[in-house]
């Protein structure tokens, strides 16, 4: 019945109920669909799901068992904006995977096996805004340029990972950075992690769970906040010398002494020498004088 009370249409009816039937069809097995929305959670899946709709902009993936994101079947979804695939088991090499879906702005791959980030990683992921790879014990290390096209990320989390070290770099390049996660890792806090700690206190950063943000390694710093450890290592690393620099200064000083002996043999030397032909050519002279007189 149409609002005014008169029976629809025969062929208005059929309209609809096609419509409403490809909407089923096109709904990948063991998922819900809705508007431009694909929603797979906790459904057990071992693969990327198939059959998902081409204008499909949020996915969801979470607590699955999926191995791995075929690249090919994602670029399919070029107007994909929203990806949450957490508590999966993706892990391993993941370059390149996100190369077909360059509008996405958020991406969750927290509580999985990944084990590196780099550039090629999200290097196509130019419009990125949310980035989780929290939760991931296996990831341990995320390269220096690994986020350097994703200047529009503002949220970061890589909290609870495998990581020691992040090069202060990677995160002071991302003009628009505004939460980063770093909470119960296991920092390494030595002179190579100072200039990060540095950069955390200067920037305007918000960085939650501070009181978790503690460094694992050296034993002497272990669970000491990270903030409260950078006037530590300041004056452990720039205003002591360690072995490493004792040697260097003695060989310095080695060389210096040795450039000095040489010098002064040198100079010895010649002074000698000079002295020499200087009073064989008195004598020189005073012969010629007597044989003269």
């Amino acid at each position: 019945m149409s609002p005014s009370g008169r029976p629809r249409p025969l062929s208005f009816m059929f309209l609809l109920g096609m419509g409403m039937a490809s909407e089923r069809i096109n709904c990948p097995s063991r998922c819900s669909c809705q508007y431009l929305e694909v929603n797979c959670t906790g459904q057990q899946l071992q693969e990327f799901p198939a059959a998902i709709p081409l204008d499909t902009r949020q996915l969801i993936l979470a607590a699955n068992n999926i191995l791995y994101l075929p690249a090919v079947e994602l670029s399919f979804l070029a107007d994909l904006v929203y990806l949450d695939c957490r508590k999966n088991l993706l892990g391993d090499d993941l370059d390149f995977t996100f190369i077909g879906v360059a509008k996405l702005v958020y991406l969750d791959l927290s509580f999985n096996n990944l084990t590196q980030v780099t550039f090629g990683t999200f290097s196509h992921l130019l419009s990125l805004v949310v980035l989780k790879i929290s939760d991931n014990p296996n990831l341990v290390t995320i390269e220096k340029d690994a986020f350097a096209n994703n200047t529009w990320m503002r949220h970061l989390d890589v909290s609870r990972t495998g990581l020691t070290f992040l090069d202060a770099s990677t995160v002071r390049d991302l003009p628009n950075l505004r939460f980063l996660g770093l909470s119960d890792n296991l920092w390494h806090c030595n002179c190579s992690f100072l200039d990060f700690l540095t950069w955390m206190t200067e920037s305007n950063v918000h960085f939650p769970d501070v009181d978790n943000i503690t460094c694992y390694t050296p034993e002497g710093l272990r669970a000491l906040k990270v903030p409260a450890v950078e006037a530590q290592l300041h004056f452990s690393c720039l205003t002591q010398l360690h072995k490493q620099d004792y040697i260097f200064l003695c060989l310095i000083g080695f060389c210096i002494f040795s450039a000095g002996t040489a010098a002064a043999w040198l100079a010895g030397g010649c002074a000698v020498t000079y002295k020499v032909h200087a009073s064989k050519g008195e004598e020189g002279e005073e012969e010629e004088e007597d044989t003269v007189a």
